[in-house]
């Protein structure tokens, strides 16, 4: 195999990077993960997560952890209800009785992301996962990349791949090629204990999700296993909005006060998500990386997931992207007809361009209507088709 003997360093301890992790080690590979976290427990942002047949589920089929993951998914928490700014329901998978298992073709499941990510990382070897590793700088030595990190210490290793996110810091020394801004600003909030602190949200929920349309404004809430909630909102601003608003967003008083003014037309119901003083703010600018965006394949460095193609997640491909890269880059450094690591990251690189402007392209597009004049009855339409 092409990467034996060689120490394999991927950056990043998000799905993308423990699924390549799992992957790589079941072929026998030296693997570190080097992720920034401080330990395991750290609470993960973002809500639940559906994984998809062709993508996500396939690599964890692939890792051979699809039992686990049936052990821990969370039957039900796929269903939607479809309501307006005012909260007026238009359409409820709930009501429908809609009934999905693994053998249904296009069935999604959702899970939580703390347990996906106990999932694959219970599936490492002990000490893969390098905790409070913070990526401060990279260094190409000899054809070798040393590694630095902003605690102090620093590692060689014969392979990187980039599993980063985002702000990829391994990003730049693969391409240039930059994202552009999308026009849109999601603030992704959290709230504990939803029956408590939001409980007219809770129940509008019915442990599923929640997607409400108005005024080219989004909101999305999203319910999780341990009680607590996930949510967005998303609307056109400037593209520095976040900074230039003055708003404090660890301030929740000044973050409601926005909301009842920027969504004026909005039901008081959704004010629950913003009273809470537990509730932590996010503001995220949305950005793309170019659709038909190409570069040639370096030796042994490479990127997945975000680092690779940062999009919106208005496709919910992100996590699923990330690891069918993660199972695409493991079968191509496994795959014998390739005579060295840098044929087998063309490989990979190449499918991945491929997979990433017809996903990229879905993604733009339901960026634009979900915040266009119509996103409420384009959604119905949506919804009708599939049913």
């Amino acid at each position: 195999m092409l990467i034996q003997n060689k120490k394999v360093a991927i950056i990043g301890a998000g799905p993308g990077g423990l699924t390549l992790a799992r992957l790589l080690q079941q072929k026998g590979a030296e693997v570190k993960v080097y992720e920034r976290d401080l330990h395991q427990e750290v609470r993960l942002q973002g809500g639940a997560l559906d994984l998809h047949m062709e993508s996500g589920l396939a690599a964890l089929s692939e890792a051979g952890l699809m039992n686990e993951f049936k052990m821990h998914y969370r039957p039900g928490a796929e269903l939607v209800r479809v309501l307006d700014h005012q909260a007026k329901i238009h359409s409820d998978q709930h009501a429908e009785k809609i009934v999905q298992n693994f053998e249904e073709e296009g069935y999604r499941p959702e899970i939580d992301r703390g347990p996906l990510r106990d999932i694959l990382l219970n599936s490492l070897k002990p000490d893969t996962v390098i905790w409070d590793s913070h990526i401060l700088a990279i260094e190409k030595i000899q054809g070798s990349w040393k590694l630095v990190f902003q605690n102090g210490k620093s590692v060689v290793a014969d392979i990187v791949i980039g599993a980063d996110g985002a702000s990829s810091k391994i990003r730049p020394f693969v391409t240039d090629i930059r994202p552009f801004w999308t026009g849109i600003t999601m603030i992704e909030g959290s709230i504990k204990d939803s029956k408590k602190t939001a409980p007219h949200i809770d129940a509008l929920l019915k442990g599923g999700k929640i997607f409400a349309y108005g005024n080219e404004q989004t909101l999305i809430v999203s319910s999780k296993g341990d009680g607590s909630l996930g949510f967005t909102t998303s609307a056109k601003t400037n593209e520095f909005w976040y900074r230039e608003s003055g708003i404090d967003f660890k301030d929740n008083k000044q973050v409601l006060a926005w909301f009842k003014g920027e969504f004026s037309g909005w039901s008081r119901i959704w004010y629950e998500l913003f009273e809470s003083e537990d509730t932590l703010f996010i503001p995220r600018p949305q950005y793309c990386m170019p659709l038909t965006q190409k570069w040639d394949a370096q030796p042994n460095i490479t990127l997945i997931g975000d680092a690779a193609h940062w999009m919106p997640p208005f496709a919910g491909e992100g996590v699923n992207m990330a690891m069918l890269d993660a199972l695409e880059l493991s079968e191509s450094f496994s795959n014998p007809e390739f005579e060295n690591i840098q044929a087998a990251i063309a490989n990979y690189e190449k499918q991945m361009f491929r997979r990433f402007e017809k996903t990229g392209e879905e993604t733009l597009f339901n960026t634009e209507w979900m915040h266009g004049p119509n996103a409420l009855n384009d959604m119905l339409s949506m919804f009708s088709k599939h049913e």
